[in-house]
């Protein structure tokens, strides 16, 4: 059975689509699982179809100030109809990620508001089962997760250095982790349901 993942994200300077792109590269290693990239840029009605049909969305940002850019912002306030709409994603697995220049940057916060958008169209959220990097005498900042987050994947990028350059290698090897995590937890929700399919259709 085919998991349909769609990784949905803005990216200001290029750096949070790097860190989108390690997230689906980690999704599309799990077999049986079709990956697609959507910029939340320009919303049209390729985008709203593209969501519509995704068994899992990951949700990406860039953290500005203390919290997510303007641009996802106005994709949270445009999804207004479809959770009016029977709240159309219930159900559908959802995480995040989001990069900043600072080391913390303030982007639990985003990740905090994304997990409340997500809870409040009745998505299911999957964070990071990973421990914490970086925090002992012998870590490093290669570390997976070196910035100890587990509601969902952050990255730092230097605010003087493109995205050829940075995000870390170690930031996008977590992200990678965080796509596959979801796509391994959505499989095992399409098998659950299908399970109970037929155990209905027996009864």
């Amino acid at each position: 059975m085919q998991a349909r993942i769609v990784v949905a994200y803005h990216s200001g300077y290029g750096h949070t689509a790097k860190q989108a792109e390690a997230v689906a590269a980690g999704a599309g290693k799990v077999e049986d699982t079709a990956v697609q990239l959507v910029s939340l840029a320009e919303l049209n009605d390729e985008l709203w179809q593209t969501l519509a049909e995704a068994d899992a969305i990951i949700f990406g940002s860039p953290t500005y100030m203390g919290g997510s850019s303007a641009v996802f912002r106005t994709f949270v306030e445009a999804t207004s109809g479809v959770w009016g709409d029977n709240m159309q994603w219930k159900n559908k697995i959802a995480a995040g990620f989001t990069n900043s220049g600072n080391m913390a940057g303030d982007k639990l916060h985003t990740l905090i508001n994304i997990a409340l958008f997500a809870a409040q169209h009745g998505m299911i959220w999957v964070g990071l089962a990973e421990y914490g990097g970086w925090n002992t005498s012998n870590g490093s900042t290669e570390d997976i997760n070196r910035l100890g987050s587990w509601l969902g994947a952050m990255s730092q990028s230097n605010n003087d250095e493109s995205p050829e350059v940075t995000p870390s290698a170690s930031d996008l090897r977590t992200a990678e982790v965080l796509g596959r995590r979801v796509a391994e937890v959505t499989h095992v929700q399409l098998r659950g349901r299908a399970t109970t399919a037929l155990q209905a259709t027996a009864v």
